[in-house]
C-alpha cells in the first residue's frame, strides 16, 4: 500500500530526530501495516521555526495569485491520487468504502477546491468611507491580513476532512501552518505532507506535517509563542486543556469539540424516516463523528413502536469488513476505544436500560475492534450514556411530551454541535429547529455538509466556525487603516 512514513518540514520530507518511528495498525484486522515517523518536541520546534520564517520573510501572505495556483495544485493532486489516499483511509482509519465518497475524502477534497475559487471573489479590503473630524475628512479602510503561524491539530475519525478543513483555509488567508494528525492515523496525515512536497509549488516552510505518539508535541503547539493561532478539532476535555495553554500567549484558538446531537421526531413526523436516518447516522463510520445524532427524542404515546421500527433498522445494518463495499459500517480505531464503549453500555445496563439491539461485541468477528450496532431504551435523559460523547455506534431513544419539552431534552446538554428536526409542519419543525442550540441543524431530511457551510458548535462543542467563508476568516486579522481624504 502505498504511504509516506517521513515528516514535512521546512520543504523536505525527512525522518524524525534519531529516526525515531511508530507502529500503526489496522483496526480492522489488528495488524501492522508499518511504521510513521515519531516526531519530538525538538521536531515540531523546527517546523515551527520553519513557518514562522516562511510568514514573516516571504511573500505567501501577499501573494494571493501564488496561493491561489497552489491550492489548485494540491487538489489535482488530492483527485489524481484519490484511490491511493482511500486505501489508507480503508486500512488505517477503518472507514469503509462506501463512505469514502463522503466527507472521509471526496467532501474535503472538494474543500480545498472550493477554497481556491473563493480567492477569484473575497475582498481582503472594505471600504469604510470618509467621515469629518476636527475641521478635515479622513479616508477610513480596513484590510484583511494573515493571522499568522497556524498549529493545526487533529482528531483521527475523519483525518482527511480535518486535516483539510483547517490547511484549505489556513493558506487561502495566507497563513504558514505546522499540521499534526491524531497518533492513530499518522499515514492518512502524512500522505498530505508527500502529496504538498512532491506536486505542489507551496514554499519551504509553509506546510509542515507532523506525526507523534508523544502528547507533548501537541502541548507544544500550544504553548510556543511564535504560534498565533491554534486551531483544533478532538474532544471537549483536550479543548479546555488547549484553551488553558494557549491562554499564557493570548493565541487565538478555533475549537471543533464534542457532541451528544438530539434527533428531534414530533408528534406528526414521519417515524419511519426518522429510525432510517437515525440507525445510519449512529453507524456511519461506527459512530465516530462528533455530529452523530445519537440521541433520537420522540413522543411519549409512540415511544415502544418507535423503539421496535428503530431496532429493524438497525439490525439491518450490514457491518464488517470496511474493504467490503457492501459493508455500512467498519471497526472502531482501537481496543480502547471500544471498552470505552463498552463500559458505557454496561453501565446503562446495570442502571436499568434496556439494550434492545447490541450492546456487546460481534462473536463472529474475531478480530479488529468491532462493536454491534446497540439501541438502549429506558435510559434516564441525564445518565452518563445520554450525556457523554461517546464516539461508538449507540443510540439511545428518550421520549418527549410535545414540542416544548422536546427543545427541552434536546438542549440539555453540554453540546450544542448538531440536531435535526422532523415534522409535517415544515414551519413548525423550523420553529423547534431554531430553538435548539446547536450549530447545525437538519429539518426533515435536507443536508447541510458542503464546503461552503460554516461548521462548528455552541456552547461546549467548541468556538468559531470551519469551511465556508467563516472558516476563512478564522486565519484572517483585520486592520484599521486610516489618511486624510482628498
Amino acid at each position: 500500500m502505498w504511504h509516506e512514513e517521513q515528516l514535512l518540514i521546512d520543504g523536505a520530507l525527512v525522518e524524525a530526530e534519531d529516526g525515531r518511528s511508530y507502529e500503526t495498525e489496522s483496526p480492522s484486522t489488528e495488524e501492522v501495516l508499518g511504521v510513521a515517523a515519531d516526531a519530538t518536541v525538538g521536531d515540531v520546534q523546527r517546523a515551527i521555526g520553519a513557518a514562522r520564517r516562511a510568514f514573516d520573510t516571504t511573500d505567501w501572505s501577499r501573494d494571493v495569485a501564488l496561493r491561489q495556483r497552489c491550492l489548485h495544485q494540491l487538489h489535482q493532486a488530492l483527485a489524481d491520487n484519490k484511490d491511493k489516499v482511500a486505501d489508507i483511509l480503508v486500512h488505517e482509519a477503518g472507514a469503509p468504502r462506501s463512505i469514502i465518497e463522503g466527507a472521509q475524502l471526496a467532501g474535503p477534497t472538494a474543500v480545498v477546491k472550493w477554497h481556491a475559487d473563493l480567492l477569484d471573489s473575497y475582498e481582503f479590503t472594505e471600504d469604510l468611507g470618509n467621515i469629518e473630524a476636527y475641521g478635515s475628512q479622513h479616508h477610513r479602510w480596513v484590510e484583511k491580513e494573515a493571522a499568522g503561524v497556524v498549529a493545526g491539530i487533529t482528531a483521527y475519525n475523519y483525518p482527511i476532512q480535518l486535516a483539510l478543513a483547517k490547511l484549505a483555509p489556513a493558506l487561502a488567508a495566507g497563513c504558514t501552518i505546522v499540521l499534526k494528525g491524531a497518533p492513530q492515523t499518522p499515514w492518512a496525515t502524512l500522505a498530505l505532507g508527500n502529496l504538498v512536497a512532491e506536486h505542489t509549488d507551496i514554499p519551504a516552510g509553509v506546510v509542515n506535517v507532523i506525526t507523534s505518539s508523544d502528547n507533548e508535541v501537541s502541548a507544544e503547539l500550544t504553548r510556543h509563542p511564535d504560534v498565533d493561532v491554534v486551531s483544533f478539532t478532538g474532544s471537549t476535555p483536550v479543548g479546555r486543556a488547549i484553551m488553558n495553554a494557549a491562554s499564557a500567549t493570548v493565541k487565538r484558538v478555533f475549537l471543533e469539540l464534542g457532541g451528544k446531537s438530539a434527533f428531534v421526531l414530533l408528534d406528526d413526523g414521519d417515524p419511519n424516516l426518522a429510525a432510517m436516518i437515525c440507525a445510519y447516522a449512529v453507524t456511519s463510520h461506527s459512530g465516530q463523528g462528533c455530529a452523530i445524532t445519537s440521541r433520537l427524542v420522540v413522543p411519549r404515546d409512540r415511544y415502544d413502536d418507535i423503539v421496535d421500527l428503530t431496532r429493524t433498522f438497525l439490525s439491518g445494518i450490514n457491518y464488517g469488513d470496511p474493504n467490503d463495499p457492501t459493508v455500512m459500517m467498519g471497526p472502531l480505531i482501537s481496543a480502547q476505544q471500544r471498552d470505552k464503549v463498552a463500559g458505557y453500555v454496561d453501565r446503562a445496563v446495570g442502571e436499568g436500560a434496556k439494550a434492545v439491539v447490541g450492546g456487546r461485541p460481534p462473536e463472529h468477528l474475531a478480530k479488529g475492534y468491532y462493536y454491534e450496532p446497540t439501541l438502549l431504551a429506558g435510559v434516564d435523559e441525564n445518565a452518563a450514556v445520554a450525556q457523554d460523547e461517546l464516539f461508538g455506534p449507540v443510540l439511545v431513544v428518550l421520549p418527549h411530551d410535545g414540542d416544548e419539552d422536546a427543545i427541552r431534552v434536546a438542549n440539555n446538554s453540554i453540546y450544542g454541535l448538531s440536531g435535526a428536526v422532523i415534522g409535517t409542519d415544515h414551519q413548525r419543525a423550523l420553529s423547534v429547529a431554531r430553538r435548539i442550540r446547536a450549530g447545525t441543524m437538519m429539518v426533515n431530511g435536507g443536508l447541510w455538509y458542503a464546503p461552503d457551510a460554516p461548521f462548528g458548535g455552541y456552547k461546549q462543542s467548541g468556538i468559531g466556525r470551519e469551511m465556508g467563508a467563516a472558516g476563512l476568516e478564522e486565519f484572517l486579522e483585520r486592520k484599521t487603516l486610516a489618511e486624510p481624504a482628498g
